[in-house]
C-alpha cells in the first residue's frame, strides 16, 4: 500500500522555508511525519496548516501538552482516522508518560477511565466532534464545571476543528502512519 494516493514529496522538493521547518521537525524525531510529505504538493496549505497546529499545540498556557495530544487522540479515535491516531498516540506517550493511556483513549473515548478533568476534556471534544449542530451551553456548562477556564475551552474546541480536518485530509489522502509512530514509548524504562 502506498504511503497516500495522491503520492508524496520529499522535504527535498519542498520551499526552502519548509524545508527548513521540516528539517527540525525530522531531526528531532529522526524521520520525516508522513502528513507533510503529503501536504507537499501544497505549499501555501503546508504552511498554513503548520502555522495554525503550532499556535494550538504549542502554547505554553492554558492545556498541558499531554492534554492537548489527549483532544487529538480522541478526536481522531471518533473520526477513525489511523494516520492521526497512531501518530499523536505516540506523542501522547512520549508526553502523558503513559505507554496504554492513547490506546485506551482512540479505541473507545466515551468509556475510558480519567480523572475529572481529563474527561471533561475528552467529553467536550467528542461533543464537538460527533455532534457539532447540537453542541451547545450545556456542553460549556459542563467543562466550566470540571473546573475549565474559557481559554481552555477555546482550545479543546480550535484542536477539536483543527483535526476534523487534519483527519479529513488523511481520510481523502489514505495517508498511512510511519512505521516509527507504532513503537515509539510503548516500553517505559525503569
Amino acid at each position: 500500500m502506498a504511503d497516500s494516493r495522491f503520492g508524496m514529496v520529499e522535504p527535498g522538493e519542498l520551499p526552502e522555508d519548509l524545508r527548513e521547518r521540516i528539517g527540525r521537525i525530522a531531526e528531532k524525531s529522526g524521520f520525516v511525519p508522513n502528513i507533510f510529505r503529503a501536504l507537499g504538493h501544497r505549499p501555501a496549505e503546508l504552511r498554513a496548516f503548520l502555522d495554525y497546529h503550532d499556535a494550538l499545540m504549542d502554547r505554553a498556557d492554558g492545556l498541558s501538552k499531554a492534554e492537548r495530544e489527549l483532544v487529538v487522540v480522541a478526536t481522531s479515535g471518533a473520526n477513525h482516522c489511523v494516520y492521526c491516531v497512531v501518530a499523536h498516540g505516540a506523542i501522547l506517550r512520549i508526553r502523558s508518560k503513559d505507554a496504554q493511556l492513547a490506546d485506551r483513549v482512540a479505541t473507545n473515548p466515551w468509556q475510558v477511565e480519567l480523572d475529572e478533568r481529563a474527561r471533561a476534556i475528552i467529553d467536550l471534544a467528542l461533543a464537538l466532534t460527533r455532534r457539532p449542530e447540537l453542541f451547545g451551553e450545556d456542553d460549556i456548562a459542563a467543562a466550566r464545571a470540571a473546573g475549565l477556564s474559557d481559554d481552555e475551552i477555546w482550545d479543546v474546541g480550535a484542536i477539536t476543528a483543527l483535526f476534523a480536518m487534519s483527519n479529513r485530509l488523511a481520510h481523502l489522502t489514505a495517508l498511512q502512519p510511519n512505521p516509527e509512530f507504532y513503537t515509539m514509548a510503548r516500553i517505559q524504562r525503569q
